[in-house]
């Protein structure tokens, strides 16, 4: 049951009320003037709160179905993310693309393409979520997503029939545009349409995607790693085309959010999505869902249109910060080990095979992790995970800083217990701070500006993610400061000081509508409080 106070609403109260639109300006991005009734706003949002997570499930197929549909995008990302990783531990790719290194006696990425090969993808990426914001405002979440699955296919024959490092370079550039309109769009369209309850899971998809992308590159490099020809990575190259087009397809036949569709003032189309998700076979009346919504936007109403501008302003400010400073720790706090698992497997002394196996092995077990965190996100809140998984993970990173500063680099005992710590590190991170941070992402933002909020917070992690990948190149090639474990030093104390933040700034959301989150930020409750804090049902600010 909630924490909300669900006191019996007053007769005043409980009446219909018109609140017409023009008080203060238009609620939506139209110029219809409407009333909503409150009566059934405060129903439909008591309904939410009462609801239990499998109640929700079952009542909500459609829902899930298609943030798990959304969701799947995710995967295009993960997947050439951690190819561009394995390419770099690939014999063939090596060879063909490589030099001669004397320190390793084989063939080599130098730390340079390297760095540059695994920064491409976000540098793309980076542009298509400023680019994801604006156009998702305008056409909705489907339209804009469909578009960059279409684009996605064409930069992939780039990709594929790249022969030199230029081409390869570039080509993750613009594979990386469409990657910026999914990591963009999908933590916000998967929060906005299902109910309270399953926000956290259908959220948290999006890492269990994540780990999904990596397993399926995993299998397949492992496989095609050992050729001595080309096909050592143009298969897996080509294999990217096996998730545009089905996916395209998919969300052409999916509802639009029917947030969005209150946003625009498109009423009548809004209920005919909810009762499609799913509410009409709860029972519930999809009038009233939509009354709630508007209700909700109600509490943002302004006369001007979200721009760019607005998220640097008042309590949205707060609200953006904390969005660009979840995904920005994302890089801090063991995600960088996690992405580039196989080549650090090879630098802590593991054998090819070894290493790939390890990487395949590192991947299904972040698969279980996400599955596991659905139930702590359930039952502990997402703060909680988020920020004392981070704490946990400093105190690994510091162990596999010892364990490679301990013993000489031949040594066995020292590779296996850098190589274990590292397994552990990559595990753990998509057991807390990763899943939480997908649900305090899609969360956090107001429902006005959540589209650009999202864009602008992915912006924030390539921000920081391009740096560090260079960082951690460099930290681990053995033609340049070759550290080894010693790097987890570094990241320990990166995810000391992410850890220290949250704990003081990232408030607990569990349980709370969009409605409560709104007045919260409004009433400027500290991030500490807000799980004491109770929002009556029928406060409007």
């Amino acid at each position: 049951m909630s924490n909300v106070q669900t006191e019996k609403i007053t007769p005043a109260a409980a009446e219909v009320e018109a609140l017409p639109a023009s008080n203060g300006g238009p609620v939506y991005e139209s110029d219809e003037k409407v009333d909503y009734n409150r009566t059934g706003a405060i129903d439909a949002e008591r309904a939410e709160h009462e609801m239990t997570v499998l109640q929700a499930v079952r009542a909500y197929p459609a829902a899930s179905f298609w943030a798990f549909v959304m969701s799947c995008t995710i995967i295009m990302e993960s997947y050439c993310v951690f190819l561009m990783g394995q390419f770099v531990a690939t014999t063939q790719f090596c060879r063909d693309f490589g030099v001669f290194s004397e320190t390793a006696g084989d063939y080599i990425i130098v730390a340079s393409w390297q760095s540059a090969f695994q920064c491409s993808g976000p540098v793309g990426a980076f542009i298509g979520v400023f680019i994801a914001g604006p156009i998702t405002s305008k056409i909705g979440y489907r339209w804009a997503t469909i578009g960059g699955l279409m684009f996605l296919n064409a930069f992939i024959f780039i990709f594929y029939f790249g022969n030199s490092q230029g081409m390869f370079f570039a080509s993750q550039i613009l594979e990386g545009i469409p990657w910026g309109i999914f990591i963009a769009n999908a933590p916000a369209y998967c929060a906005e349409i299902v109910p309270l309850r399953l926000r956290a899971p259908a959220t948290q998809m999006l890492q269990l995607f994540w780990a999904v992308g990596s397993i399926i590159v995993g299998g397949i490099t492992y496989h095609y790693q050992s050729k001595l020809n080309s096909s050592a990575y143009r298969v897996p190259i080509a294999l990217q085309w096996m998730f545009p087009t089905p996916l395209a397809i998919l969300l052409f036949i999916a509802p639009e959010s029917p947030w969005w569709l209150v946003r625009k003032g498109r009423l009548e189309e809004a209920a005919k999505v909810v009762a499609r998700l799913g509410r009409a076979t709860a029972g519930e009346n999809p009038e009233d869902a939509v009354a709630m919504m508007r209700r909700t936007i109600e509490l943002e109403k302004t006369e001007k249109k979200p721009s760019l501008i607005e998220l640097w302003k008042g309590t949205d400010l707060y609200r953006t910060l904390i969005v660009c400073g979840v995904y920005a720790s994302q890089n801090l706090t063991g995600n960088l080990i996690a992405n580039q698992a196989v080549f650090f497997f090879k630098q802590a002394g593991m054998a090819d095979n070894t290493a790939f196996a390890l990487g395949l092995i590192t991947s299904a077990l972040q698969w279980v992790m996400v599955m596991l965190s659905w139930i702590l996100t359930t039952y502990l809140g997402r703060r909680t995970i988020y920020v004392y998984g981070q704490f946990i993970n400093c105190a690994f990173l510091v162990a596999l800083g010892i364990a490679g500063s301990v013993g000489s680099s031949t040594s066995h005992a020292a590779s296996n217990a850098q190589a274990s710590l590292g397994l552990i590190v990559s595990v753990l991170f998509c057991l807390g701070p990763a899943p939480a941070s997908w649900v305090i992402i899609g969360e956090t933002s107001s429902v006005r500006l959540r589209p650009l909020t999202t864009g602008i917070g992915r912006g924030a992690y390539y921000l920081v993610n391009i740096p560090c990948i260079f960082l951690s190149s460099y930290m681990l090639n053995s033609d340049k400061w070759n550290l080894g474990g010693k790097s987890g030093y570094v990241w320990a104390g990166t995810a000391l000081f992410c850890s220290v933040v949250s704990w003081l700034y990232i408030p607990e959301m569990k349980n709370r509508s969009f409605r409560e989150i709104d007045i919260l930020f409004q009433r400027r409750v500290p991030a500490r409080k807000w799980k004491q804090t109770v929002i009556d049902i029928a406060d409007d600010d």
